[in-house]
């Protein structure tokens, strides 16, 4: 039976082979490799033990391949420059100076979360290309990390998922929406248990009801379990209901109706003169992250594009143990004391058992449509 490898070959004797060949010279060759001739003949002769066939001839003047040298000679030619290329490459992605980062999110998320980082990372970086894919749910941002088509995600963190690690990087307090001269704008703040109870009048714009957001809030205003979701749900009066966060945020501000949801960056300021955020303090805030497979086999240039995103949210670094910030540290909230994400050390969370799939940050909560790609 034929040998289907060189057990005791290595790159070198390869490399040494091929310019032998190209010389039709030993001596040459070890001129060239600073290296005795005797050196270079061994190297082809461990060759040709492996392969059991002679690979040179000698000639007059110097020697050349045989039918057999010219076959390994034409294979190891191609593979040795594909291996060095993609030596080299690795090189790069160890040094941050090259390769694709793919990072899969929801529709909004770069707006609000990764702008500042965006750029701050081309400028140390700019042979490294990002790639984001804009996924529709959680689960299909989890499937693209699981099956390498993204190396992060940023999610709502939700419910563990098997083989996906959550880290937690900053909360997002709750907000009601509404328009600048609705009768609750005047408030300085909501009570869960006011919404819970149907405030007269407001009209309320929800989430779908598969979304980690509208999950969570069903459970704390009593509607079914924090954690799930699951239970009674006597929603309050609804005529909208929207995909995303940042429609309902519009849409409030329109006037169409209510929205309860994490106040955003983007949102507070002389941009939006119609539009008032009326703090909900009594809700637990709604935690975002990231979601990898696993934290210590990500690549250098994926940690330091999370490390950057989390810095210009006012975060330590992430994985391993979490984030590193305290209450009351700088967040992705537009200024203003109420308006503050409030950034925690979180520990990273292990998945191992199988859930609902959180929520892509800032998606689109539909399942059934395809990723978007854009590369910066």
């Amino acid at each position: 039976m034929p040998q289907r490898y060189l057990g005791l070959v290595t790159l070198d004797d390869l490399r040494a082979f091929v310019a032998v060949c190209e010389a039709h010279s030993l001596s040459a060759v070890a001129r060239d490799l600073g290296c005795t001739q005797s050196a270079v003949s061994q190297r082809v002769k461990r060759l040709e033990r492996e392969a059991g066939i002679a690979l040179l001839e000698r000639r007059p003047r110097g020697v050349a391949p045989t039918q057999a040298g010219r076959i390994l000679c034409r294979a190891a030619t191609g593979s040795l420059a594909e291996l060095d290329l993609a030596l080299r490459r690795l090189a790069d992605l160890r040094r941050g100076d090259g390769g694709t980062l793919r990072i899969t999110t929801g529709a909004t998320t770069v707006r609000h979360f990764m702008s500042a980082a965006v750029v701050a990372f081309r400028a140390r970086h700019p042979h490294v290309d990002l790639e984001f894919q804009t996924e529709n749910s959680g689960r299909r941002c989890f499937e693209a990390v699981a099956d390498g088509t993204a190396e992060l995600a940023w999610i709502t963190i939700g419910p563990p998922v098997r083989g996906i690690e959550q880290h937690p990087v900053l909360e997002l307090p709750w907000v009601l929406a509404v328009r600048s001269d609705d009768p609750l704008a005047g408030r300085d703040h909501i009570e869960p248990a006011e919404l819970a109870g149907g405030l007269s009048g407001i009209r309320h714009i929800r989430l779908p009801e598969n979304s980690v957001s509208r999950m969570r809030l069903d459970g704390h205003l009593g509607r079914g379990r924090p954690e799930t979701g699951e239970g009674p749900a006597a929603a309050p009066a609804s005529s909208t209901s929207v995909a995303d966060w940042d429609t309902a945020i519009l849409l409030a501000e329109l006037g169409v109706g209510h929205a309860v949801v994490p106040d955003l960056p983007g949102w507070r300021g002389a941009g939006h003169p119609s539009l008032r955020l009326i703090p909900i303090p009594g809700l637990p805030p709604l935690a975002a992250g990231w979601a990898v497979r696993q934290w210590a086999a990500l690549s250098p240039v994926a940690v330091e594009f999370a490390e950057t995103v989390n810095g210009s949210l006012g975060v330590g670094g992430a994985g391993g143990g979490g984030t590193a910030a305290g209450p009351g540290a700088a967040s992705g909230t537009a200024a203003g004391a109420d308006a503050r994400a409030r950034a925690r050390r979180l520990s990273g969370v292990e998945a191992d058992v199988p859930a609902c799939a959180p929520t892509c940050a800032g998606a689109s909560e539909e399942r059934d449509r395809g990723p978007v790609r854009a590369r910066v």
